[in-house]
């Protein structure tokens, strides 16, 4: 049996594939043709082949060839982008005023379509392989969770605050399951067993400029779920169905009844709740030393529901259902600050 081929690195060449003396490869088993594809029609190419997305992926991918197509990356040809083409890239991107997440999603995309490219043998390495916080700073903010302390303020200073005192049923309710904003608006009459004291989960709502109201299932299947009413919880959707407006809000995808409408009894969506936010924020920490996080929308109370229950010691695997997390990975971020003393006392609980 012959052996196999290597490089001076001693790394196996392909079948066709040829070393020259300056240390560069020959084109043998190269797609000569596809390698001379710009970056633009490979991410459409990418793109075509993953066709079954939701509505924001697609508007998501629609921006970033807008991009692609504003920028001198988007017409070289793949086989000549080197790392330093991408991370010239990445620079550029924050120059324009894109924050950190967005460029990092995007890269990720791009160097995904990249992947497929090697696959396809039109290249040999993925000039997106590195870490953008080493081209870039990444001054996203952090997520940081409400205190005990400032939860019990906020729902005090709610309930005798002439202006938000109708929004602290909807507080207490993100306080107490953790739900996703989009998954507060789609609630319906049918969502709510007031016997058995749960909430189901199955679908969510949302909003846009070009087509209006429209729901959405689940990303995926772990986003599907029930979720026990605390006592807390219990009373604010009591209080929420017998003080619901007697105007019935519209049809949407067949959901109808929902809980929470706007004063035009239509039903509220992420916009609403993320201005609301801003003017609660805003005036608590007018009369309170202690400022609420310096990011405070709805996903903080998501945020904080979750850490609460990390700290308290919830099985892990109980809190992914709960969350509807996919991956366990994003629940277990949430256990990242254990320390001796807490371990030591799920030992002593755990262990005879």
């Amino acid at each position: 049996m012959s052996e196999r081929r290597r490089d001076n690195k001693n790394r196996i060449l392909r079948s066709g594939e040829s070393q020259r003396k300056d240390g560069r490869y020959a084109d043998d088993g190269i797609d000569t043709i596809g390698k001379k594809m710009t970056v633009c029609e490979l991410y459409a190419k990418q793109n075509r082949h993953r066709g079954n997305v939701r509505y924001n992926t697609t508007q998501g991918r629609k921006r970033l060839m807008r991009l692609l197509e504003s920028d001198k990356l988007g017409s070289c040809p793949i086989d000549g982008v080197r790392p330093s083409d991408a991370k010239e890239w990445a620079l550029r991107m924050k120059e324009r005023g894109m924050s950190y997440k967005t460029i990092s999603n995007d890269k990720r995309s791009l160097k995904a379509a990249f992947y497929t490219a090697i696959q396809d043998d039109c290249i040999r390495k993925n000039p997106f392989d590195f870490q953008l916080n080493t081209v870039i700073e990444d001054d996203t903010e952090p997520k940081v969770p409400l205190t005990a302390e400032q939860e019990e303020s906020l729902l005090s200073f709610m309930q005798s605050d002439s202006v938000y005192q109708k929004y602290r049923d909807e507080v207490v309710i993100l306080l107490g399951t953790g739900l996703r904003i989009s998954e507060l608006c789609g609630l319906t009459e049918n969502d709510i067993d007031l016997e058995s004291r749960t909430i189901t989960v199955d679908h969510q709502l949302l909003r846009n400029a070009e087509t209006g109201y429209y729901i959405e299932k689940p990303k995926t299947q772990s986003g599907v779920r029930k979720i026990p009413m605390s006592e807390k919880v219990y009373e604010a959707l009591e209080h929420t169905l017998e003080n619901r407006k007697s105007t019935k809000s519209p049809v949407i995808d067949g959901y109808s009844n929902f809980l929470f409408l706007n004063r035009d009894g239509c039903p509220k969506v992420a916009a609403n709740y993320d201005n609301m936010f801003r003017g609660l924020a805003k005036k608590y920490n007018k009369s309170h030393e202690e400022a609420l996080p310096k990011v405070m929308t709805p996903h903080t109370l998501r945020h904080t529901f979750c850490t609460n229950l990390a700290n308290a010691g919830m099985n892990p695997k109980a809190l992914q259902y709960i969350m509807g997390h996919s991956d366990i990975t994003m629940t277990l971020n949430y256990y990242a600050h254990v320390n001796f003393n807490s371990a030591r006392a799920e030992m002593k609980r755990l262990l005879p």
